[in-house]
């Protein structure tokens, strides 16, 4: 961490010149880390989604409106294809000639009973919730290890060493059950084994890899049109448990905000923490700590 380019001393943004990647973008989660890396001077950041006709424009409209130097591509991708992958990693290169930082925001519940849970449902957890990680550990720390000097653009900024971060936004699911269901506890103790595996595989590239397990995040779910199954959600609606129960399981005794969840990820991205790799930061409120978290169904 010799450069002054991204330095979290630097007066102009912590993250001056970054190129990011933020999967599941348009999700409460991935869109308060999209704010808040732009928030600390990110050159650019590809907000992806696999849905193409997801309004990226309202997203980059947000983040401009506050912080107008970094620019938002809107980017339709598979989290779960490896072609799609390299394709996004091609494009950034090409475009910016550089890669900083890549954030798994991109979740899957699945049904909450080993009952209602098929095959498929598992297969598309582990599609959601541990492939993305591992392909992000497999493709990007070789774009992240290229340097590049000053573009011209806003924000811009020489590379001149290998760094690079990769953050997996996973679940309290992923060191006990119980919190949801079978499937989001297998798939998610295995983005958390991708994070573990990855501080060997990453060791002497300067690259590093960390794990946010978030427990109850306010995401903003309307009970009334939730699929039960949680199939089309990252985490389990903090409307499910009563204020009283947050009040008796949660330390701070109330649900976390995704903001909370997207600050974590600012300090995994930045050189304030540049002598962490391969851990777990629990955003739960000390729900954890207490006791095992639960979500009545």
């Amino acid at each position: 961490m010799d450069s002054e380019y991204f330095s979290p001393y630097r007066s102009d943004g912590k993250l001056y010149g970054f190129v990011c990647v933020v999967t599941g973008a348009t999700r409460p989660v991935g869109k308060a880390i999209a704010l808040e890396l732009a928030a600390h001077g990110a050159a650019c950041v590809y907000a992806c989604s696999v849905a193409p006709s997801e309004n990226y424009l309202e997203l980059a409209e947000e983040v401009n409106a506050a912080y107008p130097n970094t620019k938002v591509i809107g980017y339709p991708y598979n989290i779960s294809n490896e072609e799609d992958t390299l394709g996004l990693i091609d494009d950034v290169l090409n475009t910016w000639g550089r890669l900083d930082v890549w954030v798994c925001s991109s979740g899957l519940l699945g049904p909450p009973s080993i009952v209602e849970t098929t095959p498929d449902d598992l297969r598309k957890c582990i599609e959601a919730n541990s492939m993305a990680p591992f392909y992000a550990l497999k493709y990007a720390p070789p774009a992240m290890s290229k340097t590049t000097p000053k573009g011209n653009y806003p924000n811009a900024a020489p590379k001149d060493q290998s760094y690079g971060s990769i953050i997996v936004v996973s679940s309290v699911a992923s060191t006990y059950g119980g919190c949801w269901g079978p499937c989001f506890t297998m798939s998610s103790h295995a983005a958390l084994g991708v994070v573990r595996a990855g501080v060997a595989t990453l060791k002497g590239t300067g690259i590093r890899i960390n794990c946010i397990s978030p427990g109850q995040i306010d995401v903003g779910v309307d009970l009334k049109d939730f699929d039960a199954r949680g199939l089309h959600s990252q985490l389990p609606p903090a409307a499910l448990q009563s204020n009283e129960a947050q009040k008796q399981h949660i330390g701070l005794e109330r649900a976390g905000l995704p903001m909370e969840v997207a600050r974590v990820a600012g300090f995994l991205a930045s050189g304030f923490s540049s002598y962490i790799t391969g851990a777990n930061l629990v955003v739960d409120g000390g729900a954890s700590t207490m006791c095992p978290l639960t979500v009545p169904i």
